[in-house]
């Protein structure tokens, strides 16, 4: 029995027994929060309307002929485990905790189906555990600018997946996105702008609250990330005295505009733009936005970029992100980075590194990699040809770029092995995999579906599931046959996912 379950559990074991039907006369009963999430689950996939907890509160026991699904936190297991088992009279739900049973009735979310007596679940056992802690999706609200309802949105949908981390790029060349109290002038005067001349926009401090409220609704952590010291152009129309000039000896101009010291840039280019290193207004500035950011995060992490810096020389480049390190670790988070930091000889001891190179590494980055685990830190694996969400599905695709390794179809998203994209980092060495979007293309959350889905699925099945191969489901043809069994659940929720034609959908 082919079941359409993505991220693959760790083990599930079909039973020959009855499914369970689903009506409106079945009890939830245990965690109130997990069936609150149950409740909105099962009434947006089937229309019904499962007994209120008051009700379960007065109902029978399951055993007394009494249809139920049980949904407990009963602290077995490692964290974000859970065990699912089926019945004809029954569906319980065990985890080891809040998220473990979270994950599990996302699980049951997804096993639900339409049958000539209605809605039933399949008789199941499943026992699942997260092969990775860090399970992440970053969005690019730079570029072009996301409000607070299509941030709650793509959260929502990659929490279904069961990721557990929302990681926001928050400023970049065309924009600032966060309004801080420390310095005001960010959003006064650099947040209007967008790629192509689009409009920009800003998160109060509220807004921020609200997105990480949610977030935390859905177990997902959110990692803020202010981009330094390049990507940092708009920074120099708010305080110009902490921005170097443009550098346009080394930029990917990507066929766009010349940037120009004080006017906004709307292109795509990128490497031109650096603040000024080793000014006491620079460290300032640094101070003051990182202070105020962790004041505002109550997550563990602090994402200070450090990627594509080809306009700050390399001495100083090593200079700014070993002293951003130190300021993090100083407000007691802690802090990443993307790779190319880890050319810096003095980096905060724990400092994660960010890999976005190739699944086969190229130009050392690899090695810069290799780097923070020397240090005592870990890797984020972010391989750009496997898990960009941005580049483009397939070459005639309306939206997403290609420079990294042309087109990336659902088969090349899914077909590598994180634990073999840097050699010399082991298993402990890998906090887990993060599949970034950038929004060069992305407008709205059409664009978003269209880019993410079904790929961002090949994301969730490398962070969370057993590695390649080492089961028998573990394989690309049993992922796309389970993918598309997803289609139904998938337009119920409202994702617009492009129907690949690499998978064939369940109608």
């Amino acid at each position: 029995m082919s079941l359409p379950l993505v991220p693959l559990p760790a083990s599930v074991t079909p039973s020959p027994g009855a499914p369970f039907l689903l009506t409106d006369d079945v009890a939830v009963t245990g965690d109130a929060d997990a069936a609150g999430v149950l409740h909105r689950l099962v009434l947006t996939r089937t229309g019904l309307h499962l007994a209120t907890d008051a009700a379960s509160e007065r109902a029978e026991p399951a055993h007394a002929g009494r249809a139920a699904i049980d949904v407990t936190v009963d602290g077995d297991g490692p964290p974000e485990s859970y065990r699912l088992a089926v019945d004809e009279h029954r569906v319980s739900i065990r985890g080891a905790d809040a998220a473990g049973v979270f994950y599990g009735v996302q699980t049951l979310g997804q096993l639900i189906a339409r049958s000539p007596d209605g809605w039933v679940v399949p008789a199941v056992d499943i026992a699942d555990q997260p092969r990775y802690e860090y399970r992440g999706v970053m969005l690019d609200v730079a570029r072009h600018f996301h409000d607070v309802a299509t941030v709650t949105a793509y959260l929502e949908r990659a929490a279904s997946l069961k990721f557990n981390v929302l990681h926001l790029h928050l400023s970049d060349d065309q924009g600032w996105r966060l309004a801080l109290s420390r310095r005001p002038e960010l959003t006064a005067r650099a947040s209007s702008s967008a790629v192509g001349g689009g409009d920009g926009g800003f998160y109060t401090a509220d807004d921020y609250r609200a997105i990480v409220a949610h977030a935390a609704a859905n177990h997902m952590t959110v990692v803020p990330e202010f981009d330094m010291p390049g990507h940092t152009h708009a920074v120099g129309l708010a305080y110009p005295e902490v921005a170097a000039a443009p550098a346009l000896d080394r930029w990917d101009a990507a066929g766009g505009p010349t940037p120009v010291a004080g006017e906004t840039y709307t292109g795509i280019g990128v490497g031109f733009s650096s603040l000024r290193i080793g000014a006491a207004a620079t460290d300032a500035f640094v101070d003051d936005i990182l202070t105020e950011l962790a004041e505002l995060t109550p997550g563990p992490y602090l994402h200070f970029g450090g990627d594509e810096a080809h306009g700050t020389p390399a001495a100083d480049f090593a200079e700014f992100v070993a002293r951003t390190s130190r300021v993090i670790a100083g407000l007691g988070k802690t802090p990443i980075a993307w790779h190319e930091a880890g050319a810096a000889g003095d980096l905060a001891p724990g400092t994660i590194g960010q890999y976005w190179g190739f699944v086969t590494p190229t130009d050392g980055a690899d090695d810069r990699a290799r780097a923070f685990v020397a240090r005592g830190g870990r890797v984020i694996l972010s391989p750009a040809d496997a898990v960009y969400l941005d580049m483009k599905p397939t070459a005639d695709a309306p939206l997403g770029l290609t420079w990294a390794n042309g087109p990336t179809s659902l088969e090349r998203a899914y077909s590598w092995e994180p634990g073999e994209v840097v050699s010399g980092i082991s298993e402990d060495g890998i906090l887990g995999v993060e599949a970034p979007l950038w929004t060069e293309t992305v407008r709205d959350l059409d664009d978003i579906d269209a880019l993410a889905f079904p790929r961002i699925a090949a994301a969730a099945e490398a962070a969370w599931s057993v590695p390649a191969g080492a089961v028998d489901d573990r394989t690309w043809e049993s992922f796309r046959a389970r993918v598309g069994g997803l289609g139904p659940l998938w337009t119920t929720f409202g994702i617009r996912f492009p129907a690949s034609p690499e998978v064939t959908w369940t109608p």
